[in-house]
C-alpha cells in the first residue's frame, strides 16, 4: 500500500497513533473525523481474487476468509482482517466486513440521491460514530464541511420536494425531509476539495444525532468499477 497524508489545511481531521487513542479520544474543537493511518502488509487483492465473482454485497466471516486459498501475503492480510474485526469487537462495537461488488441504487428518481454515493452524513438517535477501513478498491472520500451545502436547502431543490409533499414549509415538512433521510445528504460547493480515506486507514467519524458537540463528518462511497470489488470494514 501506498503512503497516505492527510490534508495539512483542514482542522477538523486529527490524526492518532494507536487504536487505543482512536477509540478514547473525544470529538471536540470542531474536530470531527480521527484517522490512525497505517500502511498495511500483506495482499488484500489476492483475498478479493480469491473471494470469486458476485453482484452487489457479501458480508465475510471469519470461517470464509481462513478456508481461502491465498499465499503467505494472502494468509498476512487475512490475519490483518481478522486483527482488527476483533479490535473493534473488544470495544463492545459490532463491524462487519464487506465485500462489496456494488451498491444499491436509489429505485426512484428524486430531487435528493439518498444512496451512498451521494455526499451525507450518518445518523443516530443517541451518541454513536462510525469506524471504517478500506483494504482494496476505491476509498470513501470526505467533503470538507465548510464547502457543503444541504441539499434541502438550495432553493430549486427544496421547491420540488415541497410540490412533492403537497403542503407548506412547516414542521410537517422537516418531518417529511427527515422520516425520508434527504436532510442527510449535501452538495459540494464549486471548487469543492474533496479528501480520500486512503487504504489501510481506521477512521472514526462524527455523526448527526442530537447533542453532537461537532458536525458529522460528510462523506460518500466511491463508484464501483468493473472488476474492481472494494474490501470494507466498517462499524
Amino acid at each position: 500500500m501506498t503512503p497516505f497524508s492527510l490534508p495539512t489545511d483542514y482542522t477538523r481531521i486529527k490524526q492518532v497513533q494507536s487504536f487505543s487513542e482512536l477509540v478514547t479520544t473525544r470529538f471536540a474543537d470542531g474536530v470531527n473525523a480521527l484517522c490512525w493511518p497505517r500502511t498495511l502488509p500483506g495482499d488484500f487483492a489476492e483475498v478479493v481474487n480469491a473471494l470469486g465473482t458476485g453482484e452487489g454485497i457479501t458480508n465475510l466471516d471469519e470461517a470464509r476468509l481462513l478456508a481461502l486459498p491465498v499465499s503467505a501475503a494472502g494468509r498476512v492480510a487475512i490475519d490483518l482482517l481478522l486483527a482488527d474485526l476483533r479490535l473493534l469487537r473488544t470495544h463492545d462495537l459490532d463491524p462487519v466486513l464487506n465485500c462489496i461488488h456494488g451498491y444499491p441504487r436509489d429505485e426512484e428518481p428524486s430531487p435528493i440521491p439518498t444512496d451512498v454515493f451521494s455526499f451525507h452524513a450518518d445518523s443516530a438517535t443517541t451518541e454513536a460514530d462510525t469506524f471504517l477501513c478500506t483494504y482494496h478498491g476505491a476509498s470513501s472520500e470526505g467533503l470538507r464541511n465548510e464547502e457543503a451545502q444541504h441539499r434541502v436547502d438550495v432553493p430549486a431543490t427544496r421547491a420540488e420536494l415541497l410540490q412533492r409533499f403537497g403542503g407548506e414549509d412547516n414542521d410537517d415538512f422537516r418531518t417529511y425531509l427527515h422520516e425520508n433521510c434527504y436532510d442527510l445528504h449535501y452538495a459540494a460547493a464549486p471548487g469543492a476539495r474533496l479528501f480520500s480515506f486512503g487504504l489501510g486507514n481506521l477512521w472514526r467519524i462524527a455523526i448527526d444525532y442530537p447533542g453532537s458537540p461537532v458536525p458529522p463528518c460528510i462523506h460518500r462511497a466511491p463508484a464501483t468499477l468493473p472488476n474492481q470489488p472494494r474490501l470494507l470494514l466498517i462499524s
